[in-house]
């Protein structure tokens, strides 16, 4: 089996990471991979935004936890979270974030690097105080955040899950 099909076989959504910091250079190819991704009619309209400061990572979870009102919630402690957001009017923007999303997701694993997908900022990011939050971390008041990105070396262990999603096969 090529290492890409591998590395998409294989991956698994952390939800519990060790406090262990990632190598900027790592980071650094994540956002590549991330930049790499398919956009709708090639406009790009996005913005990564990597977040390694711990606190401010859990003021963000502190401001979704008290919004959703989901107590305890701390986005699983990761040591850094990469947000993409995009501008409200790209026709293509939720799609963009997606493809961006499952390239960050993949490139993480290839380096050894855990990853959740979440998506809790989806409909609040423009609730005051989330919003506040998010323009000070650089990222414009036009933007929407359809999910990010929780990095981290992990801490658990997934074993392989069964997948069942229907195929069909015409011809």
């Amino acid at each position: 089996m090529n290492e890409t099909l591998k590395t998409i076989l294989t991956r698994r959504s952390t939800r519990k990471f060790l406090n262990k910091p990632i190598p900027e250079e790592e980071l650094r190819q994540i956002i590549q991979a991330a930049l790499h991704a398919p956009s709708g009619m090639g406009r790009q309209t996005w913005q990564f935004t990597l977040v390694k400061n711990r606190e401010k990572i859990q003021a963000l979870a502190a401001v979704i936890e008290k919004t959703l009102r989901r107590t305890g919630y701390d986005m699983y402690q990761p040591e850094a979270v990469l947000i993409p957001s995009n501008d409200r009017e790209s026709p293509y923007g939720r799609e963009d974030d997606a493809c961006a999303m499952e390239n960050i997701l993949l490139a993480a694993h290839s380096m050894g690097i855990g990853s959740v997908w979440i998506n809790q900022l989806q409909g609040i990011c423009d609730d005051p105080a989330v919003r506040d939050l998010l323009t000070s971390f650089g990222i414009p008041e036009n933007h929407v955040v359809y999910g990010m990105a929780a990095l981290g070396y992990a801490d658990d262990q997934k074993e392989e899950k069964e997948r069942i999603g229907k195929v069909v096969i015409v011809e």
